[in-house]
């Protein structure tokens, strides 16, 4: 026998001998199981909310600073529009000019011709009533009467268009300056959305315009939060929403406090699902929350969907399909699991912890 061949038998042993070594066995046991799902976010001030102005123009003055303490109604800054400005001069001086005080001699002038239209009427009407007199006793011309009858006619009809002239100037006097002033309240209403307030009681967390920026409607100026409460956007793959339900306990791990582990329950699930990332917005509050927290703190978070404890458990790399495991004589013995996590799962039927399984 060559030496080459010894060699090779030498090898073969030694490789067959260490394979079988490394197929050990082990037996189930009894453990806690804590099934949940991950999920990924950031700490969220309680009602935080970008600024945005209402108008365009430019930054006239900033009013406060970032970390500063404000309260609802406390204005933020100043944004500066000439337009809006002067329109809101020449509202002022329509709204003088169409006063209804100051138009009150149209309406004077108007009354003195009725007083003058109303005599006049009076004197056509004796008038006429003479005429028509005379008239009976044989005395004029026919043509006398009628032209009588027809002058009184038309101081009647100026009498009348004079009162409803009066009515109608009344009506527009009134129209225009009810209509100026709310013109003008308008005007003032849009100036004062030059100056931008905060909508809630908290803190400047970001200013993101310097004075002399220009400003839109769709530029964010900064950002205001509560800085007594927070919460936590968690994002959720689209597979586990269904799983997930309102006050469900959530483990949280922040990178700004290493390994502590923090509390919160689910307060709000969003039902729309973000169709760019597939996944679904949830909320979730603070049972157990650090001492110091900012917005936008990177997260990560664990919502536990259920818990047992004592029960028989398994690694999962044991369990083929989920349906059975290799006993150590190698045969195939089923199984049905319960709880799972991401190493161990629950062993409801077809094995107890004398029993020697293999991995597969």
């Amino acid at each position: 026998m060559n030496r080459s061949y010894i060699s090779f038998l030498i090898i073969t042993a030694i490789i067959f001998f260490s394979c079988k070594k490394e197929i050990s066995a082990i037996k189930p046991e009894i453990k806690s199981i804590t099934e949940s799902v991950y999920a990924s976010g950031i700490v969220k001030s309680n009602n935080q909310y970008n600024i945005f102005s209402s108008i365009n123009g430019v930054v006239k003055q900033i009013l406060v600073k970032e970390g500063d303490f404000i309260r609802k109604g406390d204005p933020i800054m100043i944004i500066q529009n000439q337009t809006a400005m002067l329109n809101t001069e020449n509202a002022e001086l329509s709204a003088e000019y169409n006063t209804y005080i100051r138009n009150e001699d149209k309406l004077l002038q108007i009354q003195k011709e009725i007083e003058l239209a109303k005599r006049k009427l009076k004197s056509d009407s004796l008038l006429m009533t003479r005429q028509n007199n005379l008239w009976a006793q044989g005395i004029g011309t026919k043509t006398e009467q009628e032209q009588r009858e027809l002058t009184y006619q038309n101081a009647k009809t100026t009498y009348e268009n004079l009162k409803i002239k009066y009515r109608d100037v009344n009506k527009q006097l009134k129209y225009a300056s009810t209509q100026s002033k709310k013109n003008l309240q308008i005007s003032k209403s849009m100036l004062s959305d030059f100056t931008i307030k905060s909508e809630l009681t908290g803190r400047v967390y970001s200013l993101a315009k310097e004075v002399g920026e220009m400003v839109s409607s769709q530029t964010s100026l900064g950002v205001v939060g509560d800085d007594s409460h927070f919460i936590l956007e968690l994002q959720l793959d689209e597979y586990d929403i269904i799983k997930i339900r309102k006050d469900q306990e959530v483990i949280v791990k922040l990178d700004s406090y290493n390994d502590s582990i923090f509390e919160a329950k689910v307060v709000k699930i969003n039902p729309l699902m973000n169709e760019k990332t597939r996944s679904f917005t949830i909320e979730a509050d603070f049972v157990k929350k650090p001492g110091i927290l900012y917005p936008n703190l990177s997260v990560e978070a664990n919502i536990v969907l259920a818990k047992k404890e004592n029960i028989i458990t398994l690694p999962r790399k044991y369990i083929v399909n989920g349906k059975y495991v290799l006993l150590k004589d190698g045969s195939k013995r089923a199984i049905k699991i319960g709880l799972e996590d991401y190493v161990l799962a629950e062993i409801v039927e077809g094995l107890d912890i004398t029993t020697e399984v293999i991995l597969p």
